[in-house]
C-alpha cells in the first residue's frame, strides 16, 4: 500500500519535471540590473538594493513560500572577511492561484522585484575596491509547470573609503587674545 501512495505522490512531480526538461523548451531565467559601485566609509554601513526581473509569464517562489515543499529564493553573499553584509531584506510576495493549485495561493514574485542589504566595511578595512560575489537561488514556474532550480551570479562592487577626520584644526582664536 505505501508503495502505491508514493507511487501516486511521485507521478506529479516527476511529470513535471519531465515537462520542465522536454527538449526545446526555454528554461525562464530571472534577470540581475547591474549596479554602480557602492561607496562607504569604513566603520560605516552603507545601503545596496540588487534589482531582479521575472520573466513576463513566469514567477519564483519568494523568500517564505508557504509550503516546504517549495523551494525558496535566497540570496547567498560572499564578501570579503572584514566587509559585513547585514540586515537583507526580501520585499514580501504577492499572494497568487494557479491553475494546478486552484484552492492554494502561493507566495510568489513577478515582474520586478528588489532585495536590499546593509553593506558594513569594519574599521579595520584597507580603503580600496573590493568585488563582492553572490548567488541567487530561484525556481521558475508558469501556469501548467516548474522548471529545474537555477542560480543567478549576482557581482557589485564596493568602494571603501577611510574614516571621516572627527574635529580637525583648532578653531581660530578669538581676536581678544588674554594678555
Amino acid at each position: 500500500m505505501r508503495t502505491v501512495q508514493k507511487l501516486l505522490v511521485s507521478l506529479p512531480l516527476l511529470a513535471c519535471v519531465t515537462y520542465a526538461q522536454a527538449p526545446g523548451k526555454k528554461v525562464p531565467s530571472v534577470g540581475f540590473a547591474p549596479i554602480d559601485p557602492v561607496t562607504v566609509t569604513r566603520g560605516s554601513g552603507g545601503p545596496v538594493t540588487l534589482n531582479f526581473r521575472v520573466p513576463p509569464g513566469y514567477h519564483i517562489n519568494s523568500n517564505t513560500p508557504k509550503s516546504e515543499f517549495l523551494i525558496p529564493t535566497a540570496l547567498k553573499i560572499d564578501a570579503p572577511t572584514d566587509i559585513a553584509i547585514t540586515k537583507v531584506t526580501y520585499p514580501a510576495g504577492k499572494e497568487m492561484t494557479f491553475p494546478f493549485s486552484p484552492d492554494e495561493p502561493l507566495n510568489v514574485y513577478t515582474g520586478d522585484f528588489a532585495v536590499s542589504m546593509t553593506v558594513r566595511p569594519l574599521h579595520t578595512v584597507q580603503p580600496g575596491k573590493y568585488a563582492i560575489h553572490g548567488d541567487l537561488k530561484y525556481q521558475a514556474c508558469d501556469n501548467a509547470a516548474c522548471y529545474p532550480p537555477k542560480h543567478l551570479p549576482v557581482d557589485f562592487e564596493v568602494k571603501v573609503l577611510k574614516n571621516k577626520v572627527v574635529g580637525g584644526k583648532n578653531p581660530a582664536q578669538s581676536p581678544h587674545a588674554h594678555r
